[in-house]
């Protein structure tokens, strides 16, 4: 009777503790939709950031540019470094922000402004979008790992639930299958519009490089022959 009655203490716990787990199982499953729907807005947020900074950081084409260094050219052969200055200002550009950093240090000669403004290039404008497209890349990488992490867990409930009647209702395992199934699913959907949307993103980042770096050749020739009048009239001053 002793013996009896443990096995069905035991059987009765076992099976409790399927149930916990599979409601366990339920709740995880549920809370992979909120954490792929986190992530999907997150990878959102960072593909219109990175398309705005990089529309705000260069001109619409290359017609665009070329006018504003024509309008600027004539002062910086000049060395009319001020009214160049008044030109850039309030300007967002990366251009225009770049020409004014070399105006204002130019006092370091040509080959070490040249040099620093293209480091500052890269470290203001290029390093900070390579910063927000490290958290796409993230979101990429981590959506489908969220879709197969819920498919898992999906599975793990249908198993239990197997594991804990005799005889079981196709539709007790629907729901399970279900979450199994979406979450891979959404997981896939997040992650190809955002590659697809970095492919836009890079290629509009290089053809913004090329420009400016196009604009700079432009920039620095003009800028040389400023900073050599500029020095000529130092020198005369001060005979």
């Amino acid at each position: 009777m002793h013996e009896y009655l443990a096995t069905y203490f035991t059987l009765s716990n076992s099976f409790l503790v399927l149930a916990d787990a599979s409601d366990v199982f339920n709740i995880v499953g549920q809370l992979s939709y909120v954490a792929l729907a986190a992530v999907a807005l997150w990878g959102a947020y960072y593909v219109v950031l990175v398309f705005t900074r990089v529309n705000a950081k260069r001109f619409k084409t290359e017609q665009l540019q070329d006018e504003f260094i024509d309008s600027i050219e004539d002062d910086l052969k000049r060395g009319n470094f001020d009214a160049v200055l008044t030109a850039c200002e309030g300007d967002k550009r990366a251009l225009p922000m770049l020409i004014t950093y070399a105006c204002k240090h130019r006092s370091f000669g040509y080959q070490k402004t040249r040099q620093l403004t293209l480091d500052r290039f890269q470290r203001d404008v290029i390093a900070d979008l390579d910063y927000s497209i490290a958290w796409i890349v993230t979101v990429i990488k981590t959506a489908p790992m969220l879709g197969l992490f819920g498919t898992v867990v999906g599975m793990m409930g249908a198993f239990g639930k197997l594991a804990s009647a005799t005889n079981v209702n196709p539709t007790d395992l629907a729901g399970d299958i279900r979450v199994a199934l979406e979450t891979t699913a959404i997981g896939l959907t997040i992650a190809i519009p955002l590659v697809m949307a970095m492919a836009s993103i890079h290629n509009r980042i290089r053809h913004m490089q090329d420009l400016v770096g196009s604009g700079l050749a432009r920039i620095f020739e003009a800028f040389k022959i400023g900073l050599a009048r500029e020095e000529q009239r130092g020198a005369r001053q001060s005979a």
